[in-house]
């Protein structure tokens, strides 16, 4: 079984400099490719655990009207998977993605529970709600995915369809069930700033750099130009170059940023979704997103291998976009857009297997150990929700790698100590009991 890293606000990583712990001039040195949200938060990562790092990027968050990073654009609403756009469906990936979101989430939270780091951060916890068109017990992958969030940690679970009426959702667009529970929603813009500030703060060294062709081949070289004894990958799209992985693909997504204080409609304060597997089709998602900064993002979309960043507010597939969300919360018809930066767009990074963490799986040329590469990538518009997962067990899958120990391929884990139970077997209550149980979710 491959060994996780779970890691735990306070006890594994701190807010402040200096690093949890010093590292000395034995203390491994790890180099980082990748400026990403997955790229600073398994620097961060590492810096507590008191490594040496360097992060190597070819470009990082700006903050003007250029084009900015995936991370920046994303909408950056924790969600337990499969997420709003619904390309995560390997059984591998899904089993582990459910995982790493926990540990996330519970990063997020914790961060959240403090005003200072809240601020700091630009993270917040507020009321996430998903809307269905049919009855949840009708749909048995929504009902099983319920009865795993409810079991899951996370805080503030409530089913009720009258949410749809306290949303101020139109009754006439077909959503007839809803559940809502607390999530984190990141200013992804403030927070990348944060990261930033915070690993160089804890001694990480910033390298603005391309690097092209496969890692594999070069890895001798980068090793000994950055004096590394682990390279680390969490570069997205660029896997498919620098992992040889040619299952990576982009889908293009698109936001419209909307001015949400209050003063042209209802402030919202709440996401409000409609996912892509609920509805079975991914040109019906709805995404509503409130940022902690008066703006609410309107989503979404998700164009698979689309690879051009050429969309315009006139746009037919913005346009179709709006619209649906209008129809589905009427209050949007009032809405202004943000004079600033009004439509946010990016490539979220997917691969046919989905997200990869894991060794590299191919030898060294030439070489009689196993490589010391570790990637982390695919993770697709889900970054932000994986991100303190994916590091602690990269984290986990380094501490292997610097031993020399044979790689081993992502698989299904099957726990041990009891058998698999289905979500949709019965309860154990007698059936009158179980029966009333199911109505009263």
């Amino acid at each position: 079984m491959q060994k996780h890293g779970n890691l735990l606000f306070w006890r594994d990583l701190s807010p402040y400099s200096p690093p949890l712990h010093a590292p000395t001039n034995s203390s491994p040195r790890v180099l980082i490719i990748g400026g990403g949200v997955t790229g600073l938060v398994t620097a961060w990562t590492f810096l507590d655990k008191g490594y040496h790092v360097t992060i190597l990027a070819k470009d990082w968050a700006t903050y003007g009207t250029a084009q900015r990073l995936t991370s920046q654009i994303a909408g950056a609403l924790w969600e337990f998977p499969p997420a709003v756009c619904g390309q995560h469906t390997d059984a591998i990936s899904l089993q582990n993605s459910k995982r790493w979101c926990m540990v996330a989430y519970h990063v997020w939270d914790a961060i959240a529970a403090s005003k200072e780091l809240s601020e700091l951060t630009g993270v917040r916890m507020k009321c996430a709600d998903f809307f269905f068109p049919v009855p949840v017990e009708q749909d048995p992958a929504q009902m099983s995915k319920m009865l795993e969030i409810m079991a899951s940690g996370v805080r503030g679970f409530r089913r009720d369809p009258a949410i749809i009426a306290e949303r101020r959702v139109d009754k006439n667009y077909g959503a007839v069930d809803a559940y809502e529970h607390l999530a984190p929603i990141i200013d992804t813009d403030v927070s990348m700033a944060f990261l930033m500030k915070l690993v160089v703060s804890k001694g990480a060294k910033m390298v603005t750099r391309t690097i092209s062709g496969d890692l594999l081949n070069q890895e001798a070289q980068l090793r000994a130009e950055f004096d590394a004894d682990v390279i680390i990958n969490a570069t997205g799209l660029a896997g498919t170059e620098l992992a040889g992985d040619d299952s990576c693909y982009p889908i293009r997504g698109g936001l419209i940023r909307v001015v949400n204080d209050g003063s042209d409609f209802p402030k919202l304060d709440a996401a409000l979704t409609i996912t892509a597997d609920a509805v079975h089709d991914s040109s019906e998602i709805v995404f509503l997103v409130p940022r902690n900064d008066n703006i609410l993002l309107i989503g979404g979309i998700a164009e698979s291998h689309e690879d051009q960043l050429d969309l315009t507010l006139d746009s037919p597939i913005l346009k179709r976009m709006r619209a649906r969300c209008e129809a589905f919360l009427p209050d949007l018809k009032k809405a202004k857009l943000d004079p600033a930066y009004p439509l946010a767009q990016g490539l979220r990074p997917f691969r046919q297997r989905n997200v990869r963490v894991e060794r590299e799986l191919r030898p060294q040329p030439n070489g009689s150990t196993p490589s010391r590469i570790v990637h982390s990538y695919g993770q697709g518009g889900a970054g932000w929700s994986l991100s303190f997962g994916c590091a602690g067990d990269v984290a986990a899958l380094v501490e292997e790698a610097l031993l020399d120990l044979s790689p081993r391929p992502m698989m299904i884990e099957v726990a041990a100590d009891k058998a698999p139970v289905s979500v949709m077997e019965p309860t154990g209550l007698p059936l009158r009991a179980e029966s009333d149980f199911r109505a009263r979710l």
